[in-house]
């Protein structure tokens, strides 16, 4: 039986063989083969017959039977996505970007979500390995970075590019956002409306993103000569929950209203945590942006669409993920060619989105 195998167009759930495709073109299942197969003799074959081969195999419906090519090709044109928690809404866009760029490259991806668990991540990395994935593109986007995790990583020896995870290393790629850039503009976005009394929801101190985007705060204040009052200053607690931060959002943010050391804005770790502050603003009575400015950091979806739209900084989410899945496809393409494996790190800039939550000091 030749590789090519489908059902039958006409309703018989039978499977086609090569030998099928022979006998309604006409030739052997041995030139059936080259043409279907695009075999290296297929230059040799007339254009013609190879015109009627194509016409019979379009009659019948056939299609090539991936897994039989696989084997056969010891290729399996699938890469692996590694998703540490796919209730994160930071992830729709980001596998977006990852899936159309893998289906115009004619990849297949596997989809896992780790659920924060390093022993789930450990055996769906060996199931992903099993199933001889070309590539992995990991989603870090709660991660809390583990050395014994990258390690695990590491020893796969697949092209692998992480996103939203900044590693120092040449073992393997990187895609993040400039969270440096981003935490300037936002509070140079909210200095520049007259804001002087800001308070700062930062984010967990073990995860990664959250030293870069306080260091471009202090940097703007520096640059600025804007005082940072200790007093407005809070840290998301720790947590493999990307949704507590909503929680978290509006319990700091009552607790810094409770502190009565008054504050004019509001600047979030990210758009989840703005949305626990709007919450715990309006429910104390303060109106936003009227008594109160918020900003947010990475524009979910949601951002645009509550009340009100919520001024944010945006991740080119769909872009990092398309770029990682080019690194990835260009070191598979490595691998087939004999070369190095070149690990690269790309860091892109974000974008302030001015919306409804921010307005000018009056």
């Amino acid at each position: 039986m030749g590789i090519f195998a489908v059902r039958r167009a006409k309703g018989n759930a039978s499977m086609v063989t090569i030998r099928d495709v022979a006998k309604e073109s006409g030739f052997s299942s041995t030139t059936v083969s080259i043409v279907l197969n695009n075999a290296p003799l297929a230059r040799y074959i007339p254009p013609v017959t190879k015109k009627r081969i194509e016409r019979a195999a379009e009659k019948l419906g056939y299609r090539p039977n991936e897994f039989a090519r696989s084997l056969r090709s010891k290729r399996s044109h699938t890469v692996g996505v590694m998703v540490f928690d796919m209730t994160d809404p930071y992830c729709t866009l980001v596998l977006r970007g990852i899936e159309n760029t893998l289906y115009q490259a004619s990849y297949l991806p596997i989809l896992t979500d780790v659920h924060n668990e390093r022993s789930r991540f450990e055996r769906y990395l060996e199931m992903l390995l099993d199933r001889r994935v070309e590539g992995l593109v990991v989603l870090a986007n709660w991660l809390f970075l583990d050395i014994n995790l990258l390690a695990d990583l590491e020893k796969s020896s697949i092209p692998t590019a992480l996103i939203d995870c900044e590693l120092k290393g040449d073992s393997m790629s990187s895609v993040i956002v400039d969270n440096e850039l981003g935490g300037y503009v936002a509070l140079e976005h909210l200095r520049s409306l007259g804001h002087r009394k800001i308070a700062f929801i930062r984010g967990p101190k073990t995860l990664a993103d959250s030293a870069p985007r306080w260091r471009g705060i202090r940097n703007c204040a520096k640059a600025c000569g804007l005082e940072l009052d200790a007093r407005l200053i809070v840290d998301l607690p720790d947590s493999r929950d990307p949704l507590s931060s909503f929680e978290a959002g509006k319990k700091l943010t009552e607790a810094l209203i409770k502190r009565k050391h008054p504050f004019t804005a509001l600047l979030a770790f990210d758009d989840m945590t703005a949305f626990g502050a709007i919450r715990a603003l309006s429910e104390a009575g303060l109106r936003v942006p009227e008594q109160c400015s918020v900003t947010g950091f990475d524009d979910v979806a949601a951002s645009a669409l509550c009340t009100p739209a919520l001024t944010t900084v945006r991740q080119p989410m769909e872009a990092m993920g398309a770029g990682a899945v080019d690194i990835v496809l260009e070191g598979i393409k490595s691998v087939l060619e004999k070369r190095e494996v070149i690990a690269h790190h790309r860091k892109l800039a974000p974008e302030l989105v001015v919306r409804e939550s921010t307005r000018k000091l009056s």
